[in-house]
C-alpha cells in the first residue's frame, strides 16, 4: 500500500465529538446510509480519494466505550473485531480529554492501529488547556492529530496520518496498560493455562469483567470454570467486581498521562482524588509528604513490633530449654550443641524479626493499595528524569524495599533497555527485608528508643540517595542515551481492605519464613560447623574464663581463621573477625548476619536477642554499629540477587559489576564515616 491502494477506516468516539463533522468533510457527497444486519442502529459509509488512495470510511456508532451494555457499543466493538479496519480514528473531545480517552484506552487493548484525532481543539484551548502531543504521543505510541472540524483545520494532516499508520507494522499497545499485579498474574495464568486465551489479551480481560456477550461465545466450561475462579480471587482481595478496579484502571493510566502532558487541566472526573493531589503530587510538598510518611512507617514497625518480637523471643527461649533437658545439665554434646546453638539460636534469631518484617510489608501494602505509592512514582518522576531515568524505575525500587530479586524481575516493565539495566544495577541499594532485620537486631542495641526511627530512616535515604548517584553516574558513562517516556498511572485513591492487606502479609511472612526454614537453616547448620570446628583441646585452656575460652575456639574454628585472615583488611571500617565471619554468612542470604552473630556469641536457649544485643553493646560503639549497618546496606548483595541480574541482563558482566562495584564503594563510604566519626570520639 505505500504507492497507493485501498485503505478501510473506521471512526470511532464518543457522543458529541465532532465525529460525524469530520466524517462527512472527509467523504462529501461520496457516502451512502443503512443499517446495520439485524439491528436499527445506523450504518455510514463513504469514501474518500487522497492522492492514490481510495478510503473507505464507516462512520461507527458513538459510544462511550466497548463494554457491551448498549446495542451501539456492541455494534462498534464488533466492527472493529471481525471486519478488522487498516486503520481506526478515534475522534476525541480535546475538552473533555479524560473522559473521551476512555474508548482510546479500550481501543489499545484490542491492538488495532489507532490514530487520535484531537478535536475541537480550539474549544480545548479556550478553556486553559494547553497539551503537549509530542509527549502524550509517545505515552500511549499513537499518533495524534489535532483537528477542527467545522472549521475544516487539521483534515489534511489527518489524511497524512491514516496513510501513515496503515503502513506501519502492528503495535503492541495493550502491554502499555497495567492493571495491577493481582489482575495481570490472574491474566498470565488464563493466558498460559488455555492456548485458546495465550495470544488474546483482550478477550481475557473482557471475561474477568464478566462481559456476558464475551462468556456466551465462550464454549469450554474448563476456562468458564478458572475465569469464575480468577474473579472470585480478585472480589475477595478487593471487595469490589474486577470490572470496577479493571475501570480504575484505565482512569489510572489516562489520569497518569494527562498529568506529565496536559497543564491547567479542568477535569473533575476525580474531585476528592484532585484535591488530595493538589497537595499530595504537589511539586514543593510531594517529597516531603513521601519523606515523612516513611518516616513514620519506620517509626510504628519498631513501636509496634517490639511485643510480638518479645513473644517470639520467649518462645525460642522455651523451645531451646525444652530440647536441652534431653541431655543431662552440664553435658556436652555436638548434638545440642547443633540444635540449640545452631538450629534454634540461628533460625530463631532470624525468626523473631518477623513482626518488623509484616508490620513493614502491612505499611507498604496500604501505600499501595489506597493508590499512594503510584503518586510517590509521580512525585519522583520529576527528579528521576534528571539522573536519566523515568518515575516508572521508581516502581521496582519501591519493590526493592521488600525483596531485591522481584524487584529486579519488575523492571520488565521498562521498555528500554538502558533504563532497565541501570534500575537493576542500583536496585540493592534499596534496604531489602532481610537488611531490616540487621537493623532490627543493631539499632536498639546501639541507639536509645527516640533515636531508633530516625537512625532507620536515615538508613533507608542514605540507600536512596546513593542509588539516585549512582544512576547519574551510570547514565552518563556506561549507559549513556535519552530518556524514553512512559505513562505514570494515577488510580483514583481507594480504602485498602483488609484481605488485601492481609494477603500481601502473608505472601511476604511466608516467603520469609520459607527462607528462614530452608536457606537460613542450611547456612546456619554450615555456618555452625564451620564456628565449631576444628576443636581445641580442652588441655590448653586452663586457668581461663568462659569468654575467653570461647573467643579463642572461634578463632581456631575454619570460619574464626578466615574472619581472622580477612581483619587487616577491614579494620580500617571498625570491624573485627567477628563481624568478618558475619558478613562471610551474609553473602548468601543477608538474614545469615543475624544468626552467625548468635552463633558467635553463643546466645544459650535460656537467652534472647536482647542478651546479644547487650554482647554487642559491649564489644562495640555506636558509630561501629551504625558502620555494620551501612556496610551491610551498600555492599554486595545477595547470590540470589547477583543470578536474578544476570538472568535479567543477560550478561554476567553487569552482575560482576554490580556485585564488585557495590562492595568497593560500601568499603570506601564505611571508612570515610568510620574514620571521619574516630575524630569525635
Amino acid at each position: 500500500m505505500i504507492n497507493g491502494g485501498k485503505i478501510s477506516v473506521a471512526l470511532a468516539g464518543n457522543p458529541n465529538c465532532g465525529k460525524t463533522t469530520i466524517f462527512n468533510i472527509l467523504t462529501g457527497l461520496h457516502q451512502h446510509v443503512g443499517n446495520y444486519p439485524g439491528v436499527t442502529v445506523e450504518k455510514k459509509q463513504g469514501v474518500c480519494k487522497y492522492k492514490n488512495y481510495e478510503m473507505e470510511i464507516t462512520d461507527l456508532p458513538g459510544t462511550y466505550s466497548l463494554t457491551a451494555y448498549s446495542m451501539e457499543e456492541v455494534v462498534t466493538r464488533n466492527f472493529i473485531i471481525e471486519e478488522k479496519p487498516d486503520v481506526v480514528v478515534d475522534v476525541i473531545d480535546a475538552s473533555n480529554l479524560e473522559r473521551n480517552l476512555y474508548l482510546a484506552v479500550q481501543m489499545m487493548e484490542l491492538n488495532v492501529p489507532l490514530v487520535l484525532a484531537f478535536n475541537m481543539s480550539d474549544i480545548a484551548k479556550q478553556r486553559g488547556l494547553v497539551f503537549d502531543l509530542q509527549k502524550l504521543s509517545q505515552l500511549m505510541n499513537v499518533k495524534i492529530v489535532p483537528t477542527v472540524g467545522n472549521k475544516n483545520e487539521g483534515i489534511t494532516d489527518l489524511l497524512e496520518t491514516i496513510i501513515q499508520t496503515s503502513n506501519e507494522p502492528a503495535k503492541n499497545l495493550s502491554s502499555l496498560i497495567k492493571y495491577g499485579s493481582e489482575i495481570d498474574s490472574e491474566i498470565e495464568k488464563l493466558q498460559q493455562k488455555f492456548s485458546e486465551l495465550r495470544d488474546n489479551r483482550w478477550l481475557v480481560l473482557k471475561l474477568l469483567e464478566q462481559d456476558s456477550a464475551v462468556l456466551k461465545d465462550i464454549h469450554n466450561e474448563e476456562i468458564i470454570i478458572a475465569v469464575l475462579e480468577s474473579v472470585l480471587r480478585l472480589k475477595n482481595i478487593f471487595g469490589e467486581e474486577p470490572e470496577i478496579i479493571i475501570a480504575d484502571r484505565r482512569y489510572g493510566f489516562i489520569s497518569g498521562a494527562c498529568q506529565e502532558s496536559v497543564e491547567n487541566t479542568i477535569e473533575t472526573r476525580h474531585s476528592n482524588s484532585d484535591m488530595i493531589d493538589s497537595v499530595v503530587i504537589n511539586k514543593f510538598w510531594g517529597l516531603p509528604i513521601f519523606f515523612a510518611l516513611m518516616y513514620v512507617v519506620f517509626d510504628l514497625t519498631f513501636r509496634i513490633g517490639h511485643w510480638p518480637m518479645v513473644g517470639l523471643e520467649m518462645f525460642f527461649g522455651w523451645l531451646g530449654s525444652l530440647v536441652s533437658g534431653f541431655w543431662p545439665a552440664g553435658t556436652e554434646s555436638v548434638l545440642k550443641s547443633l540444635i540449640v546453638d545452631g538450629i534454634i539460636s540461628g533460625v530463631g534469631g532470624v525468626v523473631v524479626f518477623l513482626p518488623n518484617i509484616l508490620l513493614l510489608f502491612a505499611a507498604i501494602a496500604i501505600l499501595e493499595d489506597s493508590g499512594y505509592m503510584a503518586r510517590a512514582a509521580f512525585v519522583t518522576d520529576r527528579f528521576m528524569h534528571k539522573i536519566g531515568l523515568h518515575g516508572k524505575s521508581f516502581i521496582p525500587m519501591l519493590i526493592g524495599f521488600g525483596c531485591s530479586v522481584p524487584a529486579i524481575m519488575a523492571c520488565r516493565i521498562l521498555e528500554n533497555r538502558r533504563n532497565k539495566i541501570t534500575t537493576i544495577l542500583i536496585m540493592p541499594l534499596m534496604s531489602c527485608g532481610a537488611r531490616l532485620t540487621i537493623y532490627a537486631l543493631l539499632i536498639p542495641a546501639f541507639f536509645a528508643e527516640k533515636w531508633r526511627g530516625p537512625v532507620m530512616w536515615l538508613i533507608y535515604f542514605i540507600g536512596i540517595a546513593l542509588a539516585v548517584i549512582a544512576a547519574k553516574i551510570l547514565r552518563v558513562t556506561l549507559l549513556k542515551g535519552e530518556t524514553i517516556p512512559y505513562v505514570m498511572e494515577l488510580p483514583p485513591y481507594r480504602m485498602p481492605t483488609f484481605k488485601s492487606i492481609g494477603l500481601h502479609m502473608w505472601e511476604r511472612g511466608w516467603m520469609y519464613l520459607q527462607k528462614a526454614g530452608t536457606t537460613i537453616l542450611l547456612i546456619s547448620i554450615i555456618l555452625w560447623g564451620a564456628s565449631n570446628f576444628p576443636r581445641m583441646e580442652k588441655s590448653n585452656l586452663e586457668n581461663v574464663s568462659d569468654t575467653q575460652i570461647q573467643s579463642a575456639a572461634l578463632k581456631h574454628s575454619v570460619i574464626g581463621r578466615v574472619g581472622t585472615f580477612i581483619e587487616p583488611v577491614i579494620k580500617p571500617i571498625g570491624f573485627d573477625y567477628k563481624i568478618a565471619t558475619a558478613l562471610i554468612g551474609a553473602l548468601a542470604a543477608k538474614e545469615v548476619f543475624v544468626a552467625q552473630m548468635s552463633i558467635v556469641y553463643a546466645v544459650t536457649e535460656h537467652e534472647d536477642v536482647s542478651v546479644l544485643q547487650e554482647k554487642l553493646r559491649n564489644d562495640y560503639t555506636p558509630l561501629q554499629g551504625f558502620c555494620v549497618m551501612l556496610f551491610c546496606l551498600i555492599s554486595a548483595p545477595c547470590l540470589a540477587t547477583t543470578i536474578i541480574t544476570r538472568t535479567e541482563t543477560g550478561a554476567w558482566k553487569w552482575a560482576i559489576l554490580q556485585f564488585a562495584g557495590l562492595t568497593v564503594l560500601a568499603y570506601i563510604i564505611t571508612l570515610v564515616v568510620y574514620q571521619v566519626g574516630m575524630l569525635f570520639m
